[in-house]
């Protein structure tokens, strides 16, 4: 299952002068959610997809006709009532968790594999590792730079050993997917955040939490990609530096 956090508001992007959030923009003769969502098109026909939305600025609506031209086949939209305390609770509550009951959506089993990416990247030809069923977990990741990413640190073995938010111990940088062997698991990994109150900033963020899969003896794979895979569009900057040099990839 691909599941695509959208709560945010694009604060920053109407601030700058936009008048529709950012995944309705216009780029490359289509538009932002397209590209993001198009990442997984490989899978459209076979794997369900659950986005996660506010009810606003008319987006359950628009989110499932843009999913229905496109051609995914078998979608879920999980609608918020507000705002949640970072991106890890609201994937939590996407997939059904009421906090303090620790209850998920009964329509999604409990040992369903879970992809996480954001809606304002472009990951592409993204193919799932052949290895996948070996690893309790896996974060892909690219080399950059500056202390804006969440990051992760490896051993001898290539395992991931450490991951960090907003904290740079190492060149590789996450590019926003996540990968957990199951619903259940991912559900049980954030309520112990929560009772650990593992934030940052205030807020619940996913990469701190595979620290706690790993203190648990679970095994953490990575796949590093290139620069030339996956395009950025999360602030005004990235749009336009976008909208001016053109996209990595035609589409």
């Amino acid at each position: 299952m691909f599941v695509i956090p959208m709560a945010g508001l694009s604060s920053r992007f109407f601030k700058a002068g936009f008048e529709v959030p950012k995944y309705q923009l216009s780029i490359a003769d289509t538009i932002v959610f397209d590209l993001a969502i198009k990442s997984f098109e490989r899978y459209f026909s076979t794997d369900l997809f659950l986005l996660i939305v506010r009810d606003v600025y008319d987006t359950p609506r628009f989110v499932a006709e843009r999913l229905t031209r496109l051609g995914v086949r078998n979608f879920m939209i999980h609608t918020l009532d507000g705002e949640t305390a970072g991106q890890a609770e609201t994937v939590a509550l996407g997939l059904g968790l009421e906090l303090g009951l620790g209850l998920g959506n009964p329509s999604i089993d409990d040992d369903e594999p879970i992809y996480i990416f954001n809606i304002d990247t472009f990951r592409y030809g993204f193919q799932k590792p052949d290895w996948v069923e070996s690893v309790d977990g896996y974060l892909e990741v690219f080399e950059g730079e500056g202390d804006h990413w969440s990051f992760i640190a490896v051993d001898d073995d290539d395992k991931v050993i450490k991951t960090t938010e907003k904290q740079r111990i190492s060149n590789l940088c996450s590019d926003g997917l996540y990968y957990f062997k199951s619903k259940q698991q991912y559900l049980s990994l954030f309520q112990q955040a929560v009772a650990q109150q593992l934030t940052v900033n205030n807020e619940y963020y996913i990469a701190p939490m595979y620290n706690l899969l790993i203190a648990q003896g679970g095994r953490v794979g990575y796949v590093k990609i290139t620069e030339d895979d996956i395009d950025f569009c999360g602030t005004p900057d990235e749009y336009q530096a976008l909208k001016a040099h053109g996209l990595k990839v035609d589409v």
